[in-house]
């Protein structure tokens, strides 16, 4: 069964979003990989509020390799708790649906 999925990570730095994206197109874990700089964060962290520019990685993948995605991201990632979220997509065009099940391993 086909299940493709989005996952959203956000990083600290350009670089580390580029390496990010990179590393998973290269490994065949995503097909594509979507950076948005300069997005506000306000969060809580460690009883504190943060505010912080980020980039956030919008990651297009299956179910399938989810894990590895995540340890991937892990791997390269500068924060100790990165932000790694995943949604299913329930649809979209058919052809681009294609072309992703066709680009990750």
């Amino acid at each position: 069964m086909k299940n493709p999925i989005v996952i959203l990570a956000t990083a600290s730095t350009k670089t580390e979003a580029d390496q990010i994206a990179t590393k998973l197109v290269q490994e065949k874990l995503a097909a594509c990989v979507n950076i948005i700089p300069n997005i506000k964060s306000i969060y809580r962290w460690k009883n504190k509020i943060s505010i912080d520019s980020e980039f956030l990685l919008i990651i297009k993948t299956m179910k399938s390799v989810e894990n590895k995605v995540i340890q991937c991201i892990k791997k390269h990632h500068t924060y100790d708790t990165p932000e790694i979220i995943s949604l299913p997509i329930t649809g979209g065009d058919k052809r681009y649906l294609d072309w992703l099940y066709d680009s990750v391993v």
